[in-house]
């Protein structure tokens, strides 16, 4: 039998309660890993805990809203006083189009809007690390995922806060990666396209619904959740100990048009 890829790993996984999110949360699980599931939807994060119980894996769902440092630093407190280290961090949770914060052009933009989304989908990757790090260096080290998006790598007539936000974790990940190598904490980002999750139903939606062929990409289909959750994967395993700084594309060739 092979070996399970993340043996006795800890895992936490942000964004958990549905999407790409627990789609890794379940296939970690399945590879070995134990769980700890946070989402600002308290039903929605104890579902995916759930799932991954009732499949025999070990998982724990603290809900939090991950712009906000007690919050975080209480994910981080319970991980450890659950499972007594961090191996991996998954940076998965985000708002997008789904969401009622503005996706539009900086002129059509609210101010406080800018500064939310700024807030959940960058400022929470500087909580998370500045908790989880310090626990990783004191057990030799680990594995940082960041989901940004192929929106901070092309241009793009709306979504402008979206867009920083996502643009500006990738330049983090990779000050991220050189500040913190040396202590085998390796920081990589992935940028899906557009995948079959609630945050893009109001772009594809429409499409979907008119059973009309999905052209965006190359391969003429929408991603799901499990082809992110695979790239999850491989970053999160020692699989990829040579790998840190490094942008993963998953976007069914969008980006190489």
């Amino acid at each position: 039998m092979a070996e399970l890829r993340l043996k006795n790993k800890v895992a936490i996984i942000t964004g958990a309660g549905g999407g790409q999110g627990r789609a890794a949360a379940l296939l970690f699980a399945r590879e070995g890993a134990k769980i700890v599931a946070s989402d600002w939807k308290a039903e929605s994060g104890e579902q995916t805990a759930a799932q991954v119980r009732d499949a025999g894996g070990k998982a724990i769902h603290i809900a939090a809203d991950v712009s906000a440092s007690a919050d975080v630093r209480r994910v981080i407190d319970e991980a450890l006083q659950s499972y007594g280290r961090i191996d991996v961090l998954y940076n998965n949770a985000g708002v997008g189009y789904s969401s009622s914060l503005s996706m539009r052009d900086i002129l059509k933009t609210p101010e406080e809007d800018w500064d939310r989304v700024l807030a959940i989908n960058l400022k929470s990757v500087f909580l998370t690390c500045k908790y989880a790090i310090p626990e990783m260096i004191r057990t030799g080290g680990g594995s940082i995922i960041n989901t940004s998006s192929i929106a901070a790598l092309i241009g793009g007539e709306d979504a402008h806060a979206y867009t920083a936000a996502k643009g500006g974790m990738i330049s983090l990940s990779r000050a991220l990666a050189v500040e913190f190598g040396p202590k085998n904490i390796r920081v990589n980002c992935i940028c899906p396209g557009v995948i079959d999750t609630p945050m893009v139903e109001p772009v594809v939606g429409p499409l979907k619904n008119a059973n009309r062929p999905f052209r965006f990409s190359p391969i003429q289909r929408l991603g799901t959740p499990d082809d992110i959750a695979y790239c999850a994967l491989y970053l999160a395993s020692d699989e990829s100990s040579f790998v840190t700084g490094a942008v993963f594309v998953i976007d069914g060739g969008v980006t190489a048009r």
